[in-house]
């Protein structure tokens, strides 16, 4: 595997200038795409002790524990806010722990001076828009014409994949391409009236130029964000997202290189690559017509196919939400790494046990019986013992029931107060009652936001909590919208549909690469199938199996995860190498491979630990 070694860190003054075009600018088409129209464009330079990949923070500076502080904490300004989002986003991606062989073994954190072109774009049909941001670096390679789309993962903002596409594409001289694919950090705070702007700074919906700004009952209150609330439905839309990211590429570098204009689809090379909701992404990008798309590298990608064994995120997240607490104490404690601790989720997880037998969902007259029922019904639905084992996570974090929470919201294209199961997000006093969220609260939440509640001061909202299993009966009213009958719930099927994968177009190269122990999106439930229907197809799609590899990188910086398992982003940089020599003209596409990996424990990762795929 070929390992980028990381350029000497700059420690310069910062130095930002911007400018503005005027709203509802018209971009000609470019080759087969459609034509796209963009709004509220801002340009700015990243150089001298500022630049494209990192914000000037460099490698010391992102793996700094604090986050870089505001000097006004309620209104930062837009370099301010920018800065902190892309240290917020390094951090929730990639491994970041000295240990970890961040710039050493593998990716790059190196200083990358250029430009970046933000903007607003919507896809035909949709009522809000999504940001897209192209960082166009100073020495973008004319003499090999590319650019790098890539999604942001989970419902992260716009800079949530830079320690992917970034740190491959830009130290390479590719402009990269980015979109928070209609979900992101743009929060509302529906009691202030106040959203976020296109440079990242608050703004109020009387004066106009928000990013996100709800169509919300008067008198609303709480906090509204696209994702749950742009009645959009995003995910039926990732892959037009990525096209129009890549579209409005070659209109900035038409702009930002005029010398060698005009970049078109027939002259630049487009590779799009993304991971969890970004690797869905990029594969439905892939199934798009025309030459637009010259490859994808999907990692660990959220993909729902027709074909045997793929499974909704919503109806297996739905699932582990009830079922997965009281089956993870059939699991040996010591199989699952920490946090979260047992010592704190066992009592919550044992009257789960009790709650799901007193509904009849298992059988069983001891803790230990229940559990072994729960367990068995996860497993006939096709769960492994390893994604069960690194899912404890999402258990003991309750992040199932906020996915679920929003995933309905979005399916069923509901607006603010319309949520079926009667959810809504607001910021809380210590004993659980609303108030306003501050204006330091506010003024953070499009940097430190991963886009999805609780997190930030903004909290996931329960109206039908009760003891003793408090989150029972939310829990069982989203599985319902699953399948239960009810306007509600055929509502939110209609949605799922739309998400529907269809195969890449014929003769695209696309490498899909999972960690065998995932257990937020495991593979028995997405790529497996994915691959498996495209190759049945005669379509050019390659499989990388890891051993080792969970979904997170950057829980890797906690020790016993660490112990357990090696970081994903190795290996989707291997793969954009490789289709990269590919279209070159250079290598043959790599073969199928499952990679043996060795954990590092408790030392330093090695290259020896991270094997590698043929």
């Amino acid at each position: 595997m070929n390992a980028i070694r990381p350029a000497a860190l700059a420690a310069f003054a910062l130095s930002l200038a911007a400018c503005a075009t005027s709203p509802g600018t018209a971009m000609s088409p470019a080759s087969s795409a459609p034509a796209l129209n963009v709004s509220g464009q801002i340009v700015t330079e990243h150089r001298d002790g500022d630049d494209l990949l990192t914000a000037g923070l460099g490698l010391a500076g992102l793996q700094a524990m604090v986050a870089p502080a505001f000097t006004d904490p309620a209104q930062p300004t837009a370099a301010e806010a920018r800065r902190r989002a892309i240290w917020a986003n390094w951090r929730g991606i990639a491994d970041l722990s000295p240990a970890g062989g961040y710039g050493d073994l593998y990716g790059h954190a190196g200083a990358v001076p250029g430009r970046e072109f933000s903007a607003l774009a919507t896809v035909p049909g949709a009522s809000h828009p999504h940001r897209v941001l192209i960082q166009v670096p100073d020495d973008f390679g004319h003499a090999k014409r590319c650019v790098v789309v890539a999604p942001a993962s989970g419902s992260r903002g716009v800079y949530g994949a830079i320690s992917i596409a970034g740190a491959w594409g830009l130290p390479r001289g590719c402009a990269v391409a980015y979109t928070d694919k209609g979900a992101g950090s743009d929060f509302f705070d529906l009691d202030a009236g106040i959203g976020v702007r296109v440079d990242g700074t608050s703004g109020t919906a009387a004066d106009g130029g928000l990013a996100f700004a709800p169509d919300a009952p008067e008198g609303a209150k709480g906090v509204a964000f696209r994702h749950a609330h742009s009645q959009d439905n995003p995910e039926a839309d990732w892959g037009r997202h990525v096209q129009q990211a890549a579209q409005y590429a070659l209109q900035v570098l038409d702009e930002a290189l005029p010398d060698a204009a005009p970049f078109t689809f027939d002259n630049t090379r487009v590779i799009a690559v993304g991971i969890s909701n970004g690797g869905g992404a990029v594969l439905r990008a892939a199934e798009i017509e025309g030459g637009w798309l010259d490859a994808v590298v999907a990692g660990e990608p959220n993909i729902y196919i027709d074909a045997p064994g793929s499974r909704a995120l919503y109806d297996f997240a739905t699932e582990a939400a009830l079922l997965q607490p009281c089956a993870l104490m059939h699991l040996d404690p010591a199989s699952m790494a920490q946090p979260p601790m047992r010592a704190t989720v066992d009592p919550w997880w044992t009257l789960r046990c009790a709650t799901l037998k007193s509904l009849g969902l298992v059988s069983g007259e001891t803790v230990a019986e229940q559990a072994k029922s729960a367990y068995d019904a996860m497993r006939a639905t096709g769960w492994t013992d390893e994604a069960m084992r690194s899912g404890a996570a999402s258990s003991g974090f309750d992040l199932w029931r906020s996915v679920a929470v929003t995933y309905a919201s979005a399916y069923g294209r509901y607006g603010v107060g319309e949520h079926p199961c009667g959810y809504a997000f607001a910021a809380q006093n210590p004993d659980f009652s609303l108030r306003p969220a501050t204006p330091e609260e506010r003024a953070a939440w499009w940097s430190d936001s991963a886009g999805i509640p609780p997190g930030n001061g903004v909290n996931l909202i329960d109206t039908k909590m009760a003891p003793p299993d408090f989150t029972i009966a939310g829990l069982q009213c989203l599985r319902a919208l699953w399948d239960g009958q009810g306007a509600d719930a055929d509502r939110v099927r209609a949605g799922i549909a739309e998400t529907h994968a269809a195969l890449p177009r014929t003769g695209l190269p696309v490498i899909v690469v999972h960690g065998l122990d995932d257990g937020l999106v495991p593979p028995a439930f997405s790529s497996a199938p994915y691959v498996a229907a495209a190759q049945a197809a005669g379509r050019e799609v390659r499989y990388w199996q890891v051993r080792n590899a969970e979904h997170f990188d950057a829980f890797l910086g906690f020790p016993d995860y660490a112990a357990r398992y090696v970081p994903m982003l190795p290996y989707v940089y291997a793969a954009l190498d490789r289709v990269d020599a590919f279209l070159d003209g250079k290598a043959a596409l790599p073969v199928d491979a499952v990679v043996d990996t060795a954990p590092r424990g408790a030392g330093a990762l090695t290259a020896e630990s991270l094997g590698s795929p043929r």
